[in-house]
């Protein structure tokens, strides 16, 4: 049990790397053998194993679509949490930005995350519930890349063209 860590901090800092491509935050947050799994069939959607090729791979596709996560709601307990979350994403060069909803299940081992299973669909248009109320429930929306869990998530930003 990692009942003595602040695992909805320790996710929020992963995200931050995420969004940043920083991989000496997300290797601050990552168990040297995690494993992510991905829900199929996305693109890319094999499991991505190790805490140096899992920082790297967030940060190449951080890089590609100009990510950036939001966590919208956490539940812990025990050495496990769940999470909704948000990422907002460029299709394409100059387009609008898109949000994809999803949720995952994070155990964590020895204070760092030690497995993430990832429950989302990404398609070229916003994807969520149909009539939930986002905004109403202080989750991150269009314009607002931030929610009342994860406040220090970096602004809101404007797709631009993907650099060589």
């Amino acid at each position: 049990m990692t009942d003595d860590i602040d695992m909805p901090a320790i996710i929020r800092r992963y995200y931050n790397g995420c969004t940043a491509g920083d991989l000496a935050e997300l290797a601050a947050t990552l168990h040297p053998d995690v494993v992510h799994y991905f829900l199929a069939p996305n693109v890319g959607s094999r499991p991505v194993a190790g805490g140096e090729h899992l920082a790297r791979y967030w940060r190449k596709i951080a890089r590609r679509i100009q990510a950036r996560w939001v966590v919208d709601h956490v539940l812990a307990a025990g050495n496990e949490a769940v999470i909704e979350w948000t990422m907002f994403w460029c299709p394409a060069p100059g387009q609008p930005r898109i949000a994809t909803r999803g949720a995952e299940w994070f155990v964590f081992r020895d204070g760092l995350i030690a497995e993430i299973r990832s429950y989302y669909q990404q398609r070229d248009a916003t994807t969520e519930l149909e009539g939930f109320p986002y905004a109403a429930r202080h989750y991150a929306v269009p314009g607002q890349e931030y929610s009342q869990q994860h406040t220090d998530a970096v602004p809101t930003m404007a797709c631009e063209p993907n650099s060589p």
